[in-house]
């Protein structure tokens, strides 16, 4: 198995060699990769001038930006059930959406008109915030947008528009009953549901069990990361923190969010100055990428956390080749 590094310094490849992970190659070198998805043979990374694509495992690229009117991507993904169906999402704040393998890219206006007319923001760049996160279940989509809120698509990413528990204004504070906080960092869906949805936020972890319609703040925390078990809707991961990067650690649910306990085997936390950015599953593992540009992992079940690829700088995302 191989494991694509996204890298403010390029892209780093790993290869699974017994218990654990060695290092093949590096390529991308002198771009801030900022993410990357692999499957069927094709290799996309975003970079923050445009994505690239390899379809010889990283050995060569060529540039795949055609229609992507905005060069800084901040997160790609690709719909899991569908084949050539990718998503761009952008600082500022847009959605592109592939249909080709990156050959060509089209725009969501609806996005970008929301950004204007809701005045989205970033608090650390002049740009107009960004999308930064996206779950798939069917034809039900949704999008994270720090900071302006959680977008839902219903028809495979055609259209977008916000849920109705996001007003899409970009405030801070503690949003009406029953809304999310703007300062949306990321979502996950779960399989078993397209109802069923999760959302670490600068104003806490939120789960909606009705599609985006009504919300309810599980766990008043500052996030960005939350893994939910395929197998258990309850059974959550999460990387809280008291503020930005601040007292960062990892913690776990049994009750869908309703109780925490620490999950720090192998880890000295809270971390003063960091905090887990992503969640990857990898196999039989889970991935954590921390705020630092180090990488973690632990097995699934196990819970011992070691670094892994220690003399790799800046990670920020990571992905293995799907079918």
């Amino acid at each position: 198995m191989e494991l694509y590094l996204a890298t403010d310094d390029g892209l780093v490849i790993g290869q699974r060699q017994g218990d654990g992970w060695r290092e093949a190659g590096r390529t991308l070198a002198g771009r801030e990769v900022t993410s990357v998805i692999a499957r069927e043979g094709v290799i996309l990374a975003g970079t923050t001038g445009g994505v690239f694509r390899s379809d010889d495992g990283g050995q060569t690229w060529d540039e795949a930006s055609n229609g992507l009117a905005v060069r800084h991507v901040r997160w790609l993904a690709y719909h899991p059930e569908m084949s050539d169906l990718e998503f761009a999402g952008t600082e500022p704040a847009a959605i592109f959406v592939s249909q080709d393998g990156a050959e060509s890219w089209q725009e969501r206006s609806e996005v970008a008109r929301l950004r204007d007319q809701l005045r989205w923001f970033l608090p650390y760049s002049p740009e107009a915030g960004c999308v930064r996160g996206f779950a798939f279940h069917g034809r039900r989509l949704y999008a994270a947008v720090e900071v302006g809120g959680l977008l839902r698509s219903d028809d495979q990413g055609a259209s977008w528009r916000l849920a109705e528990g996001s007003d899409g204004v970009p405030r801070w504070g503690t949003p009406a009953a029953g809304f999310i906080h703007p300062d949306v960092h990321s979502v996950a869906v779960h399989p078993s549901s397209p109802e069923l949805i999760y959302a670490p936020t600068g104003g806490g972890f939120y789960l909606s069990a009705d599609g985006g319609q009504s919300w309810t703040l599980r766990y008043d925390c500052y996030c960005r990361a939350v893994w939910a078990d395929p197998a258990d809707p309850d059974h959550l991961i999460l990387g809280p923190a008291e503020s930005v990067e601040e007292e960062g650690r990892i913690e776990e649910s049994h009750d869908g969010g309703r109780h925490w306990q620490p999950l720090t085997a192998g880890l000295d936390t809270p971390w003063p100055g960091h905090m887990v950015e992503r969640f990857t599953p990898v196999g039989d593992h889970l991935l954590a990428v921390l705020s630092n540009g180090d990488l973690l992992a632990a097995v699934i079940g196990e819970w011992q956390w070691q670094r892994i690829f220690p003399d790799v700088a800046g990670v920020r995302c990571v992905a293995t080749m799907a079918g």
